[in-house]
């Protein structure tokens, strides 16, 4: 566990102490539509939380690959309005919130373990899907040499190596399933 937020903790203090904001200012726009934002507000648990987190960030990568490869958002997209390097920014941003949820989760012993290696899980493969995507946006920053673009998706890039590490690490820490459930046998024997 200690190793996990370690991680995490040195992954996000490197991330914001070295990669500088747009204009050297914090972000000001939401990342977020209005109805991401409810879905996450209704989310509780923390794996219900993480899997709407995603699946914003997934649709942020998917509709920017979209759009920087020259198709048009169709009328009443939820993305319609967003510029790719607002679709990447919200992605890093997306999995900024990721991570920290879950450090917060995995320190906190009254959440439900399953929740955590399920909500670890999704990140692990989430972060493992972007990491094969995130070059193919970059590539087309480079041919329509967009450097905004390409340094955020350098620093994608890194946010989800860095997820996918910390998912991995937090995976390694948490007992397996089987090993409670022959802990809880044992205890009831005795």
């Amino acid at each position: 566990m200690n190793r996990l937020l370690a991680v995490l903790a040195f992954f996000l203090v490197f991330i914001s102490g070295t990669i500088p904001f747009p204009g050297g200012q914090i972000h000001s726009k939401e990342f977020l539509t209005p109805k991401e934002i409810e879905k996450i507000q209704l989310a509780q648990e923390i794996d219900a939380r993480v899997k709407a987190y995603l699946e914003a960030a997934d649709l942020r990568l998917k509709t920017a690959r979209e759009r920087f490869g020259g198709m048009e958002s169709q009328e009443g997209a939820p993305l319609e309005f967003f510029t790719v390097e607002e679709m990447i920014e919200g992605y890093n941003r997306i999995i900024k919130s990721v991570m920290l949820n879950l450090e917060d989760a995995y320190r906190n012993r009254s959440t439900d373990r399953e929740k955590v290696r399920s909500a670890l899980t999704r990140l692990r493969d989430s972060s493992k899907s972007a990491e094969n995507a995130l070059p193919v946006l970059k590539k087309l920053a480079e041919e329509k040499l967009d450097e905004k673009v390409w340094n955020q998706v350098n620093e994608a890039i890194e946010i989800a190596k860095g997820a996918f590490e910390g998912a991995e690490s937090g995976l390694s820490e948490l007992p397996q399933p089987s090993d409670r459930k022959k802990g809880k046998e044992t205890n009831k024997r005795n």
